[in-house]
């Protein structure tokens, strides 16, 4: 009986720590761990958002309730908040209006999308298309327009006491105090657009999402605009399938070498008066395009930049409110196209700092009021990533570099006089400094490939004040990850390319493990960082935890390293992008741990194109994910399009060699073809011309398209969908499928 006893003892300790170890041994990730739509981990963690500094004291937050959201301020020093305004209060002012609900009242009072005035002591909601007004302090709320039409684009003017917007793409200013609105202008129609932006100049100029196209004087008395002349612009529809009778969606896109709509610049005087138009009649000849406009802070003068069609030189002009007159401060061109680098920083004396990549990397210079160059403020083989202001006090400059470490970025400061080059970050990684008015403290958003984004409080010497969230992500310990390697790859005339490697967590180099390449290959989009990549990186540790070594790498031309790294693709896309990426494969097939044989690329809208090129270009890769791609640039916008690529009656010849539907007949290796069928984008006719010539040339191929989905798959089902195909579709092109397709899931 006592051997029994024994035995059961020992079994019964055997199963414990069989138990224990399957409990503390590292997980395997699935893709429903990282993109189902209800049941995926969060592995970023969740980290305080600063929306701005109140003050050289206090910053502003907003913060997730049961309820919405609560706008805090928060000490800085001390980490105390306490409510901007009180939201109970704003709910009872707005539901005391006739036509506002208890409930709506509720969900505006905790949005966090109120638009807060300059001085943070109100806000505008927009309610049933029309704006209103809550005063924090005297918990009184008013109606500002009761027209119909809905309002957009709602701004502040910089004394808040009045609110500019767009009706019917017509500008109006409005008065919060009386409300009184008056019309700044009043031929805006579906063709002519006054103080918004269209489609081409928010996607291209002005930044995706943004559609504001008015500026406040910061003397509040003016407003500047554009105008945007649709009506030359050939139109381009979209078809939503999924409805019984298929909605069309129609939009004005011209794509290279078709008009641009004709822009105009217009200042109004807010009180009375009609618009004066900026003289632009020098530029006629030009098609121009206006790619910035700004304020002198003095209100003196409106500050414009105006390019050529195909960008091949910025003038900065300032312009007279009064009379539209304009004068050139300065001329820049350089070897290919001008990239819009933002608006000059005005010092008290009215100095200006200046962004330029004249010399091959984008540097600051200091300019006198009339133009004159003085100083160039930072120097070396690097680029000012961000400028994030000055300190006239002590004459130090801020901002953001990747001088010490490419792939990462760090916070420095100068003097104005270019002397004193100081890094004020510590670790590696990346660093996104957020400065306080006085600039004498930063609150620093911190993370690398390896650990998701903190937030710590600095001093201006870059001392650390107080950690503000340290965002411990301790699931990430659960899963068993690979620890991402940067490495170094020289091309065949010496350039040195960036590259990420993530082996299999149980990595044996006596194996030979197949590969899957990411590629974006866009003009200074680099790809290669140390900082938290989110889902995109857990997709690459699970294919990793499959046996497939990840591979990215930046080709020059998207490294970020300088003007000078890009200009060299100029009129001929794709060409040297490839030889490029093929000497990263170079560099692959020479360790004894690569499966030459299979090697996939991937990659989407720019990196689509380039995998679309490489397939049918090259023989280094065995397979392809073809996301969204651009297979013709003639089908694609005039303003990126004929920045890198000039006009197609300028560069014929470049447009036939970079597109990848003329190669169809070259496909080598297997792809997976994806497009969303509402991109308004990167249209979804540039994947079908291209399984149209692929399907001429007896080539095979897998193809899916997203029905309602864009240049980016928003809904998190569809988007499921795709990441378990494009991993399914790995695994069968490197060999794995068999045993891998269910512990994916």
């Amino acid at each position: 009986m006592a051997g029994v006893r024994l035995v059961a003892v020992l079994l019964s300790a055997v199963l414990f720590l069989e138990t224990l170890a399957a409990q503390t041994s590292p997980r395997l990730l699935s893709l429903d761990d990282i993109y189902h739509p209800t049941l995926r981990i969060n592995f970023s963690g969740a980290t305080e958002t600063v929306s701005a500094w109140i003050d050289a004291q206090a910053y502003l937050t907003t913060r997730r309730t049961a309820n919405g959201s609560e706008w805090l301020s928060v000490d800085a020093l001390s980490g105390r908040s306490s409510p901007l305004f009180d939201a109970s209060r704003m709910e009872a002012a707005l539901a005391s209006l006739p036509g506002v609900g208890r409930d709506e009242a509720a969900r505006r009072a905790r949005s966090a999308d109120l638009i807060l005035n300059p001085a943070r002591t109100g806000a505008l909601v927009t309610i049933a298309n029309d704006l209103y007004h809550y005063t924090f302090d005297s918990s009184v709320a008013s109606r500002l327009t009761e027209k119909d039409g809905e309002e957009e684009l709602a701004t502040f003017s910089p004394n808040g006491r009045m609110v500019a917007f767009v009706r019917a793409n017509n500008l109006f200013v409005v008065d919060v105090a009386s409300p009184e609105e008056r019309a700044i202008t009043t031929d805006g129609s579906v063709e002519l657009l006054n103080g918004k932006l269209d489609w081409l100049y928010q996607e291209e100029i002005y930044g995706r999402g943004r559609f504001r196209g008015h500026w406040w004087s910061p003397d509040s008395t003016h407003l500047a605009f554009l105008q945007l002349d649709e009506r030359p612009v050939p139109e381009y529809t979209v078809v939503d399938h999924i409805p019984y009778r298929p909605t069309l969606e129609i939009t004005d896109y011209p794509k290279a070498g078709d008009p641009n709509p004709d822009v105009r610049l217009g200042i109004a005087r807010v009180a009375s008066g009609d618009p004066v138009w900026v003289d632009l009649a020098a530029y006629s000849e030009s098609e121009p395009l206006i790619v910035n406009v700004d304020w002198t802070p003095d209100s003196r003068h409106v500050v414009h930049q105006v390019q050529n069609r195909e960008q091949t030189w910025l003038d900065l002009n300032v312009a007279d409110p009064a009379t539209g007159r304009t004068r050139r401060l300065l001329r820049e061109t350089t070897p290919a196209w001008v990239n819009e680098t933002g608006n000059p920083v005005w010092l008290r004396d009215g100095s200006f700092l200046w962004f330029s990549e004249r010399s091959g990397f984008k540097h600051l210079y200091r300019y006198t009021a009339a133009a004159d160059l003085t100083t160039q403020v930072t120097t070396g083989r690097w680029d000012v990533r961000t400028l994030y202001g000055v300190d006239e006090a002590t004459g130090t400059v801020y901002f953001a570099s990747g001088e010490r470490q490419h792939v990462g970025t760090d916070i420095y400061r100068i003097r104005l006089d270019g002397t004193g080059l100081t890094r004020l970050s510590r670790g590696t990684g990346t660093h996104r400094a957020m400065f306080n008015p006085d600039f004498t403290r930063y609150v620093d958003t911190w993370s690398t490939a390896t650990t998701p984004s903190q937030m710590r409080l600095h001093g201006a010497d870059g001392s650390e004040l107080r950690v503000i969230n340290d965002n411990p992500v301790t699931t990430l310990r659960e899963f068993r990850l690979a620890t991402p390697e940067f490495v170094e790859v020289t091309a065949r005339d010496g350039f040195v390319m960036d590259a990420m490697l993530i082996r299999p967590p149980d990595f044996d180099p006596a194996r030979r493990y197949p590969v899957y390449q990411l590629t974006y290959a866009g003009p200074g989009n680099a790809q290669v960082r140390d900082q938290w990549g989110g889902g995109q990186y857990l997709f690459h540790q699970l294919l990793a935890q499959h046996g497939v070594i990840v591979w990215i790498l930046d080709n020059r031309s998207a490294s970020g390293k300088g003007a000078e790294s890009q200009w060299p693709v100029y009129g001929r896309l794709g060409e040297l992008e490839l030889q490029d990426l093929e000497d990263g494969v170079s560099w692959l097939k020479r360790q004894r741990w690569v499966d030459a044989s299979r090697i996939v690329l991937s990659g989407w809208s720019y990196g689509g194109f380039m995998t679309a090129y490489a397939m049918t270009h090259s023989t280094s890769w065995s397979a392809g994910v073809i996301g969204a791609p651009v297979t013709d640039w003639r089908d694609y916008d005039t303003i990126y399009t004929e920045r890198l690529m000039k006009m197609p009656q300028h560069n014929e010849d470049g447009y036939e060699r970079s597109a990848p539907r003329f190669a169809a007949d070259r496909l080598h290796g297997r792809i997976l073809l994806v497009h969303g069928t509402l991109d308004d984008n990167v249209h979804m006719q540039n994947s079908m011309q291209f399984a149209y010539e692929l399907q001429k040339a007896g080539k095979s191929f897998e193809l899916m398209v997203y029905p309602k989905s864009r240049h980016s798959l928003d809904d998190a089902r569809l988007n499921l969908h795709m990441r378990r195909l494009m991993f399914d579709f790995v695994m069968r092109a490197v060999g794995l499928e068999g045993l891998t397709r269910d512990s994916a899931r």
